[in-house]
């Protein structure tokens, strides 16, 4: 009996002894995890309204192609193809930052577009379609008695006519400033956007022998995907920094979800940056 309880005893040192380790090595880890929380960033207080986002901290979402706007004091980059290569503008070139708005205009969207930015005191680019302009030309007047800058974003949005002849390619061009011009006659053009940002040398030069700059983006929202207005406010308020042009549409498919975030954008873009049209130029 008593070797039984001296064993017993032993045992029950042991479990204690054990038992006392666990809580040290729990009470250590539990230590080391809280300095180690204590150390991160809260994700919450990363970018908040009060807390506009650094030019180091930009970095553009897939799948934009767009520069960070630290390189804004060279607002033209070169871009490869095939054995060329060529400039176009991907920031503005100062700290201002450009709102523009492409495939319009639309009876639907584009009055709404203007009125907001009219709310703010807030000029944009406007990158239309020849087709739209032809259709609309009272809307291009509208942007146009708004201060807003107009750009060419070819006649029928043809993705692929980087593809197409020099020729070919100047037509587009011309009729889409054409059809501007008739509405506004010899209102400045100073911007060309290939849609989807399909960049070719025969674009690139053929717009530069118009005079017209090509123009690309450095924040791309996916608006033109329809995500709502919460995800592209979000997307935009996240990537913008000095200098950035950021991609929005006011046509190509429903964009009330992209007016609807102007409310959200607006009013911290301009608590942050000073925000207006890119220059119109001469041309």
């Amino acid at each position: 009996m008593c070797g039984g309880t001296a064993v017993q005893t032993k045992g029950g040192r042991a479990s204690r002894s054990l038992a006392l380790k666990a809580l040290v090595v729990t009470a250590l880890l539990g230590s080391a995890f809280a300095f180690g929380r204590s150390l991160a960033p809260d994700r919450a207080s990363v970018t908040t309204a009060a807390t506009p986002p650094t030019a180091e901290a930009l970095a553009p979402r897939a799948p934009t192609t767009g520069d960070d706007p630290t390189t804004a004091g060279s607002p033209e980059s070169p871009v490869v193809d095939g054995s060329h290569s060529y400039d176009v503008r991907r920031v503005t070139g100062t700290s201002t930052v450009a709102l523009t708005f492409d495939d319009g205009p639309d009876p639907r969207y584009t009055p709404q577009i203007l009125r907001t930015l009219r709310e703010f005191g807030v000029t944009a680019t406007f990158c239309v379609v020849g087709r739209k302009a032809h259709a609309h030309p009272e809307l291009i007047r509208a942007i146009v008695a708004d201060g807003h800058t107009l750009c060419n974003h070819s006649w029928d949005h043809d993705i692929a006519l980087g593809s197409r002849t020099p020729d070919q390619i100047r037509a587009d061009l011309l009729r889409t400033g054409d059809a501007i011009h008739a509405a506004v006659p010899g209102v400045p053009i100073a911007y060309y956007r290939q849609p989807g940002g399909a960049w070719t040398y025969p674009i690139v030069s053929t717009a530069r022998e118009l005079g017209l700059i090509p123009l690309h983006w450095t924040v791309d929202p996916w608006d033109w995907q329809a995500p709502g207005a919460d995800a592209i406010a979000a997307s935009v308020l996240d990537h913008v920094g000095p200098g950035a042009i950021v991609l929005l549409h006011d046509s190509g498919g429903p964009r009330q979800g992209t007016v609807d975030a102007l409310y959200q954008i607006l009013p911290e873009l301009t608590a942050w940056y000073y925000v207006a049209a890119l220059p119109p130029g001469t041309t």
